[in-house]
């Protein structure tokens, strides 16, 4: 298969990925033979340096997939990290949170009895310094109103939550409404401030559809309040879940009820250490970016400023951004800017607003020759790998549609995808390999599922993010 060949095929590929997530189109797929190595190729050896900036909770790092660019149409990767410092002082920070409980008829027997266990192990080890409030909803939504948790309150929320019974419906938006009536009035006292979402299943009533959900969790982080979704079960609507902890700036789950435990604890450990909150990293096009596509998460464009929310990190937290950049540039002996990213923040550890930017510049020249013997190393491995993700997306899309053929596909798309650089990404093809052969051994539904949602854990961990339990 020649060249060309091979990029019409990867075009086609990206566009039914596009298609099968929902997500938007990707951006024309252009000659990128000077941006990636092909099957054959050597792959680059060149380390190009950091462009750095950062003196407060967060640091900003990036880099361009190379020092040149082909000028006239063409495409080029940049890769972003977010890293948050460890505090200078090691204490805990005091937190106002909600605990929003699902008791809906699908919750009855075992998945009730361990949330509400969950829950009370979760009371018990928040301190007279935070503040709680408890909601649990069904239909009708009820709610323990937000105290700090004293002693004698401590002993209240633990009968409210030991008198929780099944009843009703899923309605999502009235309990994250209620809960964060509760939250608001301390928002401002408090430098931490968390819905916690439990649900096993699909919303029925209230607020249903998932772009509805997800903006009631991007209006509470507007708010200062971080939304976190965990899923109970076999039944609930993983992209859901994982949208409005994206969209609200907290963490998402995939669980069964066994693990609740261990993960309200992951999860009350994570906001107690934060550093950084109402993360947000905003990119600058200049005139020859034509297109881009931050790759394995929601971004939103306003002209040519693009906005990729973030979630609050705690120390030694990070995220990392691979974004494919549509270029129309022409000859240049001087470096080009092609993308300006800033990182805005709430710096916990300062209690103040918080930024740190750079800006990645490439010169643009007519000679591939030139363009290939500048790649580098390190953002050629991130691209194959996100690139790669997105097929292990895919195809676990395919895999919760019951499409085995089509899952299995994408499954060798992403190992052909990964061999590109196969001494960096060895442990992606052996989790692949490992992939493949369950999700073959796996004949049941719940099995086949169960494969899937590991698979979309894995996916986004490949992607750089580290908000997924």
């Amino acid at each position: 298969m020649n060249r060309t060949t091979l990029l019409l095929s990867a075009a086609g590929l990206l566009a039914l990925v596009a298609l099968a997530l929902g997500l938007p189109k990707p951006p024309p797929v252009t000659n990128t033979t000077h941006t990636l190595a092909q099957p054959g190729d050597p792959e680059p050896t060149l380390t190009l340096p950091l462009a750095t900036s950062g003196d407060g909770s967060l640091t900003l790092e990036g880099k361009l997939s190379g020092a040149y660019v082909q000028a006239g149409p063409s495409e080029a990767f940049a890769v972003l990290e977010v890293k948050a410092h460890q505090p200078k002082e090691q204490h805990r920070v005091p937190v106002n949170v909600a605990l929003v409980i699902d008791r809906s008829g699908s919750m009855r027997g075992q998945k009730l009895d361990d949330a509400k266990r969950a829950a009370r192990e979760f009371v018990q080890r928040l301190t007279e310094v935070d503040r709680l409030a408890i909601v649990h909803y069904g239909t009708e939504v009820t709610a323990f109103p937000s105290t700090l948790v004293t002693e004698e309150n401590r002993a209240q929320m633990l009968a409210f939550v030991n008198g929780i019974e099944d009843d009703g419906s899923t309605n999502i938006s009235g309990a994250l409404e209620a809960a964060a009536q509760q939250l608001r009035p301390y928002v401002s006292q408090f430098r931490v401030s968390r819905a916690i979402l439990m649900s096993d299943g699909q919303p029925t009533t209230g607020l249903v559809s998932e772009a509805n959900l997800t903006g009631l969790a991007r209006q509470l982080r507007a708010e200062g309040i971080a939304v976190s979704a965990l899923g109970v079960g076999g039944d609930f609507n993983e992209n859901l879940m994982q949208g409005i902890a994206d969209q609200g700036g907290g963490f998402s789950g995939f669980l069964d009820s066994n693990q609740l435990a261990e993960v309200f604890s992951r999860e009350l450990e994570q906001a107690t250490n934060t550093v950084a909150r109402s993360v947000e990293v905003k990119l600058e096009l200049p005139s020859q970016v034509k297109s881009v596509e931050v790759m394995g998460t929601t971004a939103t464009r306003e002209g040519n400023t693009v906005r990729v929310p973030l979630y609050d990190m705690a120390g030694g937290q990070s995220a990392r951004l691979v974004v494919k950049l549509t270029l129309e540039t022409q000859p240049s002996e001087q470096p080009l800017e092609l993308l300006a990213a800033k990182v805005t923040y709430m710096d916990v550890e300062q209690d103040r607003p918080a930024e740190a930017h750079v800006t990645l510049s490439a010169r643009a020249t007519e000679d591939v020759a030139v363009v290939r013997a500048n790649l580098d190393k390190d953002v050629h491995v991130h691209a194959v790998r996100a690139l790669g993700t997105q097929q292990l997306r895919a195809a676990a899309e395919e895999m919760k549609r019951g499409n085995r053929e089509s899952a299995l596909g994408m499954l060798s798309n992403a190992r052909r995808l990964f061999g590109a650089s196969a001494s960096a990404l060895s442990g992606e093809l052996a989790d692949v390999d490992r992939t493949k052969a369950a999700y073959e051994k796996a004949q049941d539904a719940e099995s086949q599922r169960n494969e899937a949602r590991q698979l979309q854990k894995k996916s986004m961990k490949n992607f750089g993010f580290s908000n997924s339990y």
